[in-house]
């Protein structure tokens, strides 16, 4: 039979919802939802959500429905965050909007617009940078011993570093890292 919700997610005397999902799984389904994306994109809709973007006026001059365009790709984007946020909770085992604060924007923020806006492969690398950044500098944080001189702990010096990369990225690379390309694109120009 089937199992429904309510015998998958169930809470303990404390609230926390049993755990449903692991890392393996939701990377499975992020490597999924990013292929079906990047088909998306590349197809005849995917064409006209780009030309919406770029020129509403100039779409529907050439015939495009730019309202049902719109909505489509608002509930395209709806359907893939409601799989990540339900994603999210089977990890975590729990929610609270206290999880959610302008630090996370902020950090969504910056992945966009250090990958490059209109580009999936970007947005992809630009997760792996700040994300992975973001632990690989957790040490500035702490107390560190720098040539026999101890320095105090300086919480948040990793996100001045973040905040310096950015803007660093938006002097020299105001479209961010890949643009509006996908890393096809440099692979296809390397084979001509």
């Amino acid at each position: 039979g089937s199992i429904g919700l309510n015998e998958v997610m169930r809470a303990d005397e404390n609230g926390n919802l049993s755990r449903f999902t692991n890392i393996f799984y939701s990377g499975g389904l992020a490597i999924i939802a990013t292929i079906v994306i990047l088909n998306l994109v590349y197809s005849k809709f995917g064409r006209a959500m780009k030309a919406v973007r770029d020129d509403e006026d100039a779409a529907m001059a050439m015939g495009i429905n730019t309202f049902a365009t719109k909505t489509t790709a608002f509930c395209v984007s709806a359907f893939f965050e409601g799989i990540g946020g339900a994603l999210l909770v089977g990890l975590l085992g729990s929610v609270s909007p206290d999880q959610f604060t302008f630090m996370f924007t902020f950090l969504l923020l910056i992945i966009i617009v250090l990958g490059g806006l209109g580009s999936t492969s970007g947005a992809i690398i630009a997760t792996v940078l700040v994300m992975g950044g973001s632990e690989w500098l957790r040490f500035l944080d702490e107390p560190m011993n720098i040539f026999g001189y101890q320095t105090e702990a300086y919480p948040g010096l990793r996100m001045v570093v973040f905040s310096l990369v950015l803007i660093f990225v938006m002097l020299f690379a105001r479209s961010g890292i890949m643009g509006q390309r996908e890393l096809s694109d440099l692979f296809k120009g390397r084979r001509r």
